[in-house]
């Protein structure tokens, strides 16, 4: 170990964690139909952002399966708190690495490259500075483990939009979401950002309508333990690639030496004219980056 000469004021040194208990992560897996006469590659381990899920990985999930060379298997998992995943009161980087930590041993993976976006990323990040020896290659996705851009900041005024909609019951989903949408417009008139925040709506089997994410719980976290990166004295000596969006702050320049501390052998790449959610802005610049970058045989 060593100690960290720089410390961000986003950033907060933590020791131990009370009830680092783990939940069981929903997922979906992209396996491949070819059969190895050696071990196969490590899989490929993808977490959502804040508010996302699974299954708006769907259509990169299965281009990455087709084109990893060698073919990795490819899982989408839903964060706690998000998608089909269980809910809980705990939602910190710590309790998330506890969660990756279990999913691997569960699914008997010994070793994988993990990607993650935004909230995932941080999640990708402090569970490779913790476990480096689960981690082959770490992607991370327009988030930094320094610094937190004001967009991010104005998370709290989505959730508040979330938990004002009046949900109908006992109409098709359909129209469920024109309701919905049409309430949330009111306060978000970024009709992309509407849609996203949409896919979250679900209908229980009594007719009724709820938001998947567990909004409260990540209205009590968010400030202390999503916003603020809880910063190891680890660092992670693998492969690490960091993709960011040319128009997005979520990444700054002054993050660099905080970075190359925590990730020495780390890389960045950016994709021009993109902004935070790259890999639905620019998904086929986004894929050949990380293509590029799981495909290079390492010099280890």
């Amino acid at each position: 170990m060593r100690f960290l000469g720089v410390v961000h004021k986003n950033v907060r040194f933590y020791g131990t964690y009370y009830n680092l208990e783990p939940i069981d992560m929903a997922f979906a897996s992209y396996e491949s139909i070819l059969t190895y006469k050696e071990s196969p590659p490590s899989p490929l381990i993808i977490m959502h952002g804040m508010l996302g899920s699974k299954t708006n990985w769907n259509s990169l999930c299965k281009a990455f399966q087709k084109r990893t060379n060698p073919q990795r298997k490819i899982i989408a998992v839903d964060a706690r708190n998000h998608g089909d995943s269980p809910h809980t009161a705990h939602h910190t980087y710590p309790h998330i690495a506890e969660d990756i930590k279990e999913f691997l041993t569960r699914q008997k993976i010994q070793k994988a490259c993990l990607l993650g976006h935004s909230m995932g990323g941080r999640a990708m990040m402090y569970f490779a500075l913790k476990y480096p020896n689960f981690v082959d290659k770490l992607i991370i996705e327009d988030m930094s483990p320094a610094t937190t851009s004001p967009t991010l900041r104005k998370m709290p005024t989505l959730f508040m939009a979330l938990q004002n909609v009046k949900l109908p019951s006992n109409t098709p989903l359909s129209t469920a979401r024109l309701n919905a949408d049409a309430q949330l417009a009111k306060s978000i008139s970024d009709k992309g950002l509407r849609s996203f925040l949409l896919t979250n709506l679900t209908q229980k089997s009594d007719g009724s309508f709820v938001w998947r994410p567990n909004i409260s719980v990540l209205v009590n976290n968010f400030t202390e333990h999503i916003a603020t990166f809880p910063m190891t004295r680890n660092i992670f000596n693998g492969p690490v690639l960091f993709v960011a969006g040319g128009v997005s702050d979520f990444i700054q320049k002054s993050d660099d030496l905080i970075i190359k501390q925590l990730f020495p052998k780390s890389q960045m790449k950016v994709i021009d004219g993109a902004g935070h959610w790259l890999h639905s802005e620019k998904p086929n610049e986004f894929l050949q980056i990380c293509l590029e970058f799981l495909n290079e045989k390492s010099t280890d």
